[in-house]
């Protein structure tokens, strides 16, 4: 069994960030490079989570997120 994901490094991590596919602004809490495949072959991701302003956390592409 391996690793569904593991975390990355990331500039803007804690830092207030704006998703520009959903326009949803909020602090970045975790960039995680992941394994989104759902059959036997890989598919590995880099994943950002947003926190809202409602507490809640969205996942969006880490090349849709720009600070603000």
């Amino acid at each position: 069994m391996t690793e569904r994901y593991a975390y990355v490094p990331h500039r803007l991590l804690r830092r207030r960030v704006r998703d520009v596919a959903s326009g949803v602004e909020g602090e970045l809490m975790a960039v995680v490079n992941e394994n989104v495949s759902a059959t036997g072959t890989e598919h590995w991701v880099e994943l950002a989570y947003i926190r809202g302003p409602s507490g809640r956390e969205i996942s969006t592409a880490i090349g849709n997120v720009e600070a603000v």
